[in-house]
């Protein structure tokens, strides 16, 4: 991965930030559940790990077999997100998570993931990590990622305009959704990397978040 440019500051008002694969390092989980998925329905695994990752389950398997009644999508999602919130083996926080939650104490921030409110709670705890207050899940919107619905939702919650806001995500489906919500994205790791996000870092360990003026606008430092 092409290391992240030290002189890159972004300007904002808010941060919204995904959960799997940028504050939580939830891949063996994915992996063990989806290839299950893929096994039972005759799929390829690889084939079915380019899709899912960023999406709501539904949504993948809407892909995946497009054929298949959405009602069947939906119930099998269900069971999908039970079998993952049981599953907290190999579950933990991405590198510098800790710290960059910490930091946001004074800062505007939500957390938008496609995990439900069950899921996102246990990955949370699993990884040690604190659960920003105003969380967006899979309960609060009629669309998955690569949908903006999520993050225009968390900007409205926030009361920030989407311009001003900043996304982290390591998912094609949510870099695309923080795009198409008129905001610009940092890419979190080797997956973001293909999907071309504004900036791209390792881990959280190469940002750093300051407050600045009057405490409303913030400076995000990517790199050194």
């Amino acid at each position: 991965m092409p290391a992240a440019v030290s002189t890159t500051v972004l300007t904002a008002r808010a941060l919204l930030l995904d959960m799997d694969g940028t504050l939580v390092n939830s891949d063996a989980v994915v992996e063990r559940v989806w290839r299950r998925w893929a096994d039972r329905h005759g799929l390829d695994g690889d084939e079915v790990m380019k899709v899912v990752h960023g999406r709501q389950g539904y949504a993948s398997m809407a892909v995946l077999l497009p054929h298949r009644p959405m009602e069947q999508n939906l119930a099998d999602n269900a069971r999908m997100l039970a079998e993952e919130t049981a599953d907290m083996d190999g579950v933990v926080p991405v590198p510098g998570a800790s710290a960059f939650l910490a930091s946001l104490q004074d800062v505007r921030h939500a957390l938008v993931t496609s995990a439900d409110a069950p899921l996102s709670t246990a990955r949370m705890a699993a990884a040690g990590l604190p659960l920003p207050g105003i969380r967006v899940t899979a309960e609060s919107v009629g669309a998955s990622k690569p949908d903006p619905e999520g993050f225009l939702k968390g900007a409205a919650e926030l009361g920030v305009a989407p311009a001003e806001c900043v996304v982290f995500e390591d998912s094609g489906a949510g870099i695309a959704a923080g795009r198409a919500a008129g905001m610009r994205v940092v890419g979190v790791g080797a997956r973001a990397v293909a999907h071309r996000p504004d900036v791209v870092v390792g881990d959280l360990t190469e940002v750093r978040v300051e407050v600045v003026g009057d405490g409303v606008r913030i400076r995000i430092h990517i790199g050194d």
